[in-house]
């Protein structure tokens, strides 16, 4: 990328807004005229005992706006309360977090997350508040091409990411678990702590080295594989809300993920069938699918009206008692990709999709499966209790904490403690366990354990604690580096580390001035060493990166690729350290001004 061009690019662009571009924080006098104030950018995040990765980048950026000349206000909260100000609130100036994983990561999450048609819907829908019609153009188009042709919208989708800023990628961090291999192994297939990965663990001897090609099999009796997984975690939500399209209490849906089914299920060798169990292409954009014999966990038969319910119900979940519809905040990049499903008959439903990529049509039969005979009477507008307020309207459906969840997964829900633990079990009427032979050999007859029971420990220390002393059998959140060598320490433990998906980031609040200035946002983003921050907050546990497709050789752009600096947005400094006269002269370039105490100011409109 040709710094140069991209700068003067950015000037040209917002030039006509230099001049009216405000703050976020002002004061007037008696009069009531505005005066020049000091720029107050508030910062939102985690604590450090829940996320102590975000809350050093979080004060790595507060100190240098302050040396920069403006006002960092650090505010910390729980993670269901960050995304619900930050996802549905948009209740923010900037924020540090983490994008929710997606494995495999197709360049079309970029679609919800920053096309314009999202920014006033809650979820991982452009909480940023990003609007920019060539923005739009290459996301509508990525979803039509496919081949050579979606390689350069992607590439060039990248480069106007990385010209905007409107969020900036930090690292790409290593999913760090203990775990023990005396009841069960497998867990360096894949990242573990996902719905397949889970079920891909096995007891007795297995190659560990297959990826799931069905090269490695069991060897252990029938006896020895009944039993419990313990899974420890510091995060208590799925234990107490289950709702798998509540966006404040899903990240990455592992355990809701193993209760409710999709049509497909993406892996990187390609799509599974799982409720499908076939599928054939009318045109470009319609597919027919034939749905397996399955049940429900009440007993009650699944049928291709659940599925055009869902697809109806994830549109709009208040299905039409609302003036305006009311979608599923969460999975909204994907049903976007449906147009409409309609039961055939009780086995056969047809979907037309969007657009005709047949890549990216797969996405949309990943979205889980709901009974409508559970679900259709979660239509009602409501209002939260206990002051919890929300800006938009939303619906039972979104708020309920789905106490009981009934799903058509391999693992169905038995009991739970509030934020101390919830037990699955094996449901054995499910077809993998029903219908082995129709999945790949390697998922045949999973899960390998009769139950899953999490539980809540208060910290990382005490989790690999409870592995080390076999009362658990690995932990799922995954662990600080701090937590590292008290592995080392447990000679019943071991570390695995898996690269994730899940990138943390600074995203900005384009609706708040001055953070609505592109060449606001891009300095910012220079403020910040991501290489110091990996080898100092995520003590080399991480990857700095400047695409949120880093992880990708097929998709991330060359003019992205990390070699030696930040090809886009480089540090005002070296080694951790600002220099803070470069940064105030970039500052002054864009045309704000300095009081004689190198307070950054409000320009006067």
């Amino acid at each position: 990328m040709h710094r140069a061009v991209t700068r003067r690019r950015l000037l040209v662009a917002t030039a006509a807004s230099i001049g009216v571009s405000g703050c976020l924080g002002r004061t007037k006098n008696v009069a009531g005229r505005e005066q020049p104030s000091q720029v107050i950018i508030r910062i939102t995040t985690r604590p450090a005992d829940s996320d102590p990765h975000a809350i050093r980048i979080a004060r790595h950026l507060a100190e240098h706006l302050k040396a920069a000349g403006i006002e960092p206000r650090m505010r910390t909260v729980d993670e269901t309360g960050l995304y619900r100000e930050v996802l549905i609130n948009h209740d923010f100036d900037v924020y540090v977090g983490r994008f929710p994983r997606t494995r495999p990561f197709d360049p079309d999450v970029l679609y919800p997350l920053l096309h314009s048609r999202f920014t006033a819907e809650p979820g991982w829908q452009n909480p940023f508040g990003f609007t920019d019609p060539h923005v739009d153009e290459l996301l509508n188009e990525q979803r039509r091409t496919s081949g050579a042709d979606r390689e350069s919208i992607v590439e060039e989708l990248q480069a106007e990411i990385a010209l905007h800023q409107p969020f900036t990628v930090i690292a790409f961090p290593d999913t760090l678990t203990a775990v023990h291999d005396e009841t069960f192994i497998g867990w360096n297939r894949r990242w573990a702590m996902d719905p397949l990965g889970l079920l891909m663990l096995s007891t007795g001897d297995v190659d560990l080295q297959s990826d799931g090609d069905g090269e490695g099999g069991e060897t252990g009796d029938e006896e020895e594989s009944a039993r419990t997984l313990r899974l420890v975690t510091t995060d208590a939500r799925p234990t107490t809300n289950l709702n798998p399209i509540a966006p404040e209490y899903r990240r990455h849906g592992t355990f809701t993920g193993l209760v409710y089914d999709p049509l497909i299920r993406e892996t990187d060798d390609g799509p599974i069938p799982w409720l499908a169990r076939e599928w054939d292409r009318i045109d470009d954009r319609t597919v027919r699918i034939g749905l397996r014999t399955a049940s429900w966990h009440d007993g009650e038969s699944i049928s291709a009206s659940d599925v055009a319910f869902t697809y109806a119900f994830l549109a709009d979940t208040s299905l039409g008692n609302a003036e305006m519809s009311i979608p599923a905040p969460r999975f909204r990049g994907r049903s976007t990709l449906v147009e409409s499903a309609e039961a055939i008959d009780e086995e056969t439903v047809e979907i037309v999709f969007t657009d005709a990529n047949p890549d990216v049509q797969l996405r949309g039969l990943t979205v889980p499966i709901l009974p409508e005979h559970v679900w259709e009477s979660r239509t009602d507008l409501v209002s939260l209790p206990g002051g919890i307020e929300l800006n938009e309207e939303t619906t039972d459906a979104q708020v309920w904490e789905n106490p009981e969840p009934i799903g058509s997964g391999a693992l169905r829900f038995r009991e739970r403690d509030p934020d101390e633990r919830v037990v699955f079990e094996r449901y054995e009427d499910h077809p993998i366990v029903t219908q082995s032979e129709t999945f790949p050999e390697w998922l045949r007859e999973k899960p390998a354990f009769d139950e899953l029971e999490l539980s809540v420990v208060p910290s990382d220390i005490v989790g690999v604690q409870r592995v080390g002393e076999d009362l658990a059998d690995a932990t799922t959140s995954s662990l600080g580096p701090n937590a590292v060598p008290r592995i080392g320490r447990e000679a019943r433990a071991r570390l695995v580390s898996t690269q994730s998906a899940a990138f943390y980031h600074i995203g900005f609040n384009t609706r708040n001035e001055p953070l609505s200035n592109p060449n606001v946002r891009e300095t910012i983003a220079r403020l910040i060493d991501k290489e110091w921050l990996v080898r100092s907050a995520f003590q080399g546990y991480a990857r700095p990166a400047s695409s949120p497709l880093a992880l990708s050789e097929r998709w991330l752009s060359e003019d992205l690729r990390w070699v030696d600096r930040d090809p886009a947005t480089p540090f005002f400094g070296s080694d951790g350290e600002l220099d803070t006269e470069t940064a105030r002269e970039a500052i002054q370039e864009i045309g704000y001004r300095y009081d004689d105490e190198n307070n950054l100011l409000v320009r006067e409109g």
